[in-house]
């Protein structure tokens, strides 16, 4: 290429070789233009920190290809979404409901019996084994799981209240909870 004062002139004659080369990288044809009006624009935009004499060509094909690089390696994270079925199956789940949980765990927390409080935490949340958290309450093991299991009751009690009053009646259920309603009804005339 022959070199000459006018920046836009020496762009303009570059983009046959510019496009063979974004070509011989991308492997696509529309890739390819895209990369090139990408290069001329950053050619373009920076125009100041070329040195006038030096290579034009060599300057946009290390610009083009620094571009296909830089967007390969962004695009290697992406997932290839065409008809955006992908990203309509992507949902966060809203944080107050969590929130809301844990002040309800709260709670029914600070309802326990304090020894029973006690032992939860430092069994649950600590997680000494029995044999510490009765050493540290000064009451023997078998005292310590008592407290725990009957902790654990009390919060499972609170926690879950009332299954009618929580999620309504269930028919199905209240059948086969009856005693022997199920049993005589699979095994007919014994």
């Amino acid at each position: 290429m022959t070199l000459s004062s006018d920046p836009k002139a020496e762009l303009i004659a570059s983009i046959p070789r510019l496009r063979a080369y974004a070509m011989a990288l991308s492997g696509n044809l529309d890739r390819a233009d895209d990369l090139v009006q990408q290069t001329l624009v950053n050619a373009w935009a920076h125009i100041e920190s070329f040195e006038p004499g030096s290579n034009m060509a060599a300057w946009l094909h290390t610009i083009l290809r620094n571009e296909f690089y830089s967007e390969f390696r962004r695009r290697r994270h992406e997932v290839p979404d065409g008809d955006g079925l992908f990203a309509a199956r992507l949902a966060t789940m809203p944080t107050q409901e969590g929130h809301m949980v844990f002040l309800d765990f709260r709670e029914a927390l600070d309802r326990l019996a304090p020894e029973h409080r006690e032992a939860l935490v430092l069994i649950g949340a600590s997680g000494l084994s029995y044999e510490q958290a009765a050493e540290i309450c000064g009451c023997a093991i078998g005292t310590m799981k008592s407290r725990v299991h009957r902790a654990r009751a009390r919060l499972t009690e609170t926690l879950m209240g009332d299954a009618d009053e929580t999620f309504g009646p269930d028919p199905v259920w209240d059948v086969a909870a009856q005693p022997g309603s199920l049993r005589e009804r699979l095994s007919p005339g014994d």
